[in-house]
């Protein structure tokens, strides 16, 4: 984010939050990261913490487990330069912009030096992806603000994953693209993620293809106490790791 701060933000999952719109929305803006948050900035982000996540666990052993976990924080905090509210959480239909106008469609790029095709297992990753009900494709916009749409998984073949989306809503051609899908509970207990870069090719008629280059995922445990006891386990032997590696720490 600091060496490029051009971030998007896209609100497409409506199952354990409070809103009721049924738009897809996405907010891009310029991003600024506070590393270093004062005590009184992080004690006041406690309340908004608390509405999505559940209260802040307190007493000896959390406070001792816990310490660093909420302790080691980064706020990130996003001007807005552009609104785009889709219809549906499937992106079809004329979206509303607010803020800056649309830029065109983003200009083709060119293929990687070690070619477009899939260097990954297709049917391993098509099922990965298909026990995780939300997905999603980004890719840079011709004005460098990231682009973020709904996508479906149609199977797979020979030359990629087939991504389905409304007419219109990917540009023709082909870009690198990171693709996500994830599944979560309420207060983001029992998170499961899985995510690819790759080459997104669209063809002319809206076929869109997606060969993936690489896969990262993880799942969390799907029990409240269990995951802050391994994410304050996490944050502890971060924190070493840091000031072993950072003697000034």
């Amino acid at each position: 984010i600091e060496a490029n701060p051009r971030v998007a933000l896209a609100y497409h999952a409506r199952e354990h939050g409070y809103a009721s719109s049924p738009r897809f929305v996405l907010v891009q803006g310029r991003a600024v990261v506070d590393l270093e948050p004062s005590r009184t900035r992080l004690e006041a982000f406690v309340p908004q913490v608390e509405q999505f996540l559940g209260p802040v666990k307190r007493g000896p052993g959390w406070d001792w487990l816990l310490r660093e976990y909420y302790a080691d924080r980064v706020f990130v905090d996003v001007v807005v330069e552009r609104i785009i509210a889709w219809p549906d959480l499937s992106g079809s239909g004329d979206p509303e912009v607010f803020g800056a106008p649309l830029p065109g469609p983003a200009s083709v790029q060119p293929p990687p030096a070690r070619g477009r095709g899939p260097r990954i297992d297709l049917a391993k990753s098509a099922g990965q992806m298909s026990v995780l009900p939300h997905r999603v494709v980004a890719y840079r916009g011709a004005d460098g603000f990231p682009v973020v749409v709904p996508v479906d998984l149609g199977g797979h073949g020979d030359d990629g994953l087939s991504l389905v989306t409304p007419p219109g809503l990917l540009p023709p051609g082909g870009r690198r693209a990171g693709l996500l899908a994830h599944a979560y509970r309420p207060q983001l207990v029992g998170l499961a993620t899985r995510t690819f870069t790759g080459w997104l090719e669209v063809a002319g008629d809206g076929r869109a293809v997606y060969a993936p280059h690489t896969s990262k995922g993880f799942m969390a445990p799907p029990n409240k106490h269990l995951l802050l006891v391994v994410n304050g386990l996490l944050a502890k032997a971060s924190r070493r790791r840091a000031r072993r590696t950072s003697p000034s720490m």
